[in-house]
């Protein structure tokens, strides 16, 4: 979808924001064949949690198979998701994304964005991560993302400071138009993610640890809450 980089001077007042699930990294033993009961139990994760709140989105963000058996291994996940009504991304690689009927893909760099925005425009995603610095994420909007994300973390599990993540996400909603998504890895980083503004929050673990409860807290707390002085 075409959007300026910068925000409007007025704007109607902000929404509260949704979520956006990243599915783990794959446990080291099944890295490249993604077991099938891995890959079955994060789609029942979806499935439990879905209820209780809003998903707006999913990143399949682990090591694929192989593309000839990618299609077949990851249909529970892709099921799941559109049963949900949520999109399903694929990250790293939007060929693959196109060819198992993902909703679009998460890319790292510009010529990444560009190439990946070629292929599954005009209906599909194509959105930015792994931005290292302001600049990155401006070049990112400027290059046409459908959002950004910051602070996620990498399939090992190592993420920027959450300090960092929080003054961008604030820095980006008073600035720009794109969705801006921010990483949360405890409720508490929930919280400052809706304080701050981000458009999305991402979570993975905050959901697949526990579903059902996981999701009631998430949803408790992706709201926009009035202060003393903010209602006319």
């Amino acid at each position: 979808m075409a959007r300026s980089s910068s925000r409007p001077a007025s704007e109607p007042p902000r929404l509260a924001p949704r979520l956006y699930v990243l599915v783990p990294a794959a446990s080291a033993e099944g890295a490249t064949t993604r077991p099938a009961a891995e890959i079955a139990a994060q789609a029942e994760a979806l499935t439990q949690a879905a209820p209780s709140v809003d998903i707006a989105a999913v990143l399949m963000r682990t090591q694929m198979p192989p593309p000839a058996r990618a299609a077949e291994a990851l249909k529970p996940l892709l099921d799941a998701c559109h049963a949900i009504g949520a999109a399903a991304l694929v990250e790293g690689n939007a060929p693959l994304a196109v060819a198992i009927g993902a909703d679009g893909a998460h890319v790292e760099g510009a010529a990444a964005l560009k190439a990946a925005a070629a292929l599954v425009r005009p209906d599909g995603i194509a959105g930015a991560g792994g931005l290292r610095t302001k600049h990155d994420a401006m070049t990112a909007a400027e290059g046409g993302a459908d959002y950004v994300m910051f602070g996620e973390p990498d399939t090992e599990g190592r993420r920027p400071p959450f300090e960092a993540t929080l003054e961008r996400t604030h820095w980006w909603a008073q600035l720009f138009e794109p969705p801006c998504v921010g990483y949360a890895r405890t409720l508490e980083e929930v919280d400052a993610l809706v304080e701050a503004g981000a458009d999305f929050v991402a979570v993975d673990n905050l959901i697949f640890d526990d579903p059902t409860e996981g999701a009631r807290a998430l949803a408790a707390r992706l709201v926009i809450r009035l202060v003393a002085g903010d209602a006319s």
